[in-house]
């Protein structure tokens, strides 16, 4: 199967790249840039997917597209056009146009921030009536419904906060916590979080892919189990080979205390609670590989490694 992947200089993106060959794929990866890409991928130059160039002659021939590519929540200084032209429009110019080239299918990479805001008082379903609370959330429905309304068979995977080697963000923060010598105040906190290895939404993508029928839907993607804010430093100290060393404090204090250190972000969005069910995936044939405890820890392993 010939896959075309936009996005594939991006954190998640540099994974499928190296991945998908791995399960038989052969990749041609769209490119603002012509850099020199890994002898197994073929490279095709679009420009600027708010502006694209030779489009359709980059999807010639693919059996499926993997758009990664888009404006990543939190981006700063990123207005809500901006969200919208390149995390919506552009995705729905893309889908048109690999309908029209003739690929089978457009697996496109959401957010579960397509669904809800920062946090969420029930377990996520597909069933739930989307409710996103930002902009970057608005833009991954509205291209969602976008391509609902095409001739073409699309998959969305409203994926929860991935991690892996090369994160950013909240959870970089997170490890850089984790990786501290001091006893860290957060026993307290007892909201569970959903998360996303890597691992699992490259298994995730093969999955949707591989699928004989047609499916034209979104399907969450996340971790089986979720974690609190402590039990992940639990994982990732214990991937340093430490001990926990955590302990509880007053919430109204801790939340202090990240604002005083500057991690006021961190701490309210590791202190709601946001689980994701996955099961409409695994219902699929999904089997994600990587159990979130033993994900954390190789996340730490192999950051000092």
């Amino acid at each position: 199967m010939l896959l075309a992947l936009t996005g594939a200089t991006g954190f998640i993106g540099q994974y499928l790249l190296r991945e998908l060959p791995k399960r038989g794929y052969k990749l041609r990866v769209l490119l603002r840039n012509p850099p020199s890409m890994p002898m197994q991928c073929a490279s095709a130059v679009i420009g600027d997917l708010a502006r694209p160039r030779n489009m359709s002659a980059a999807l010639e021939g693919v059996d499926a597209v993997i758009h990664s590519a888009g404006f990543t929540h939190g981006m700063s200084g990123v207005p809500e056009d901006d969200y919208r032209s390149l995390n919506t429009e552009a995705t729905i110019r893309l889908a048109r146009v690999a309908r029209r080239a003739g690929a089978k299918r457009f697996v496109f990479l959401s957010s579960i921030r397509a669904q809800c805001g920062p946090a969420a008082d029930t377990v996520l379903t597909e069933t739930d009536d989307p409710n996103p609370t930002d902009a970057y959330g608005r833009s991954k429905l509205a291209a969602e419904r976008g391509l609902a309304e095409l001739d073409l068979d699309w998959v969305s995977l409203r994926a929860a906060l991935v991690y892996g080697r090369g994160v950013k963000g909240n959870m970089a923060q997170l490890m850089r916590l984790a990786r501290s010598p001091f006893p860290l105040p957060l026993r307290s906190i007892v909201a569970r979080r959903s998360l996303l290895a890597v691992e699992n939404l490259s298994t995730a993508c093969d999955t949707v892919l591989r699928v004989p029928g047609p499916l034209r839907r979104a399907f969450i993607a996340s971790d089986v189990e979720a974690l609190t804010v402590g039990e992940m430093i639990t994982a990732m100290r214990q991937g340093l080979g430490r001990q926990p060393n955590i302990f509880p404090l007053p919430p109204v204090i801790l939340e202090l205390l990240f604002r005083w250190i500057g991690l006021e972000e961190v701490y309210h969005r590791f202190s709601g609670s946001l689980i994701a069910n996955p099961s409409a995936l695994i219902d699929l044939g999904w089997t994600p590989p990587v159990a979130t405890p033993v994900g954390l820890q190789h996340l730490m392993y192999a950051s000092v490694s």
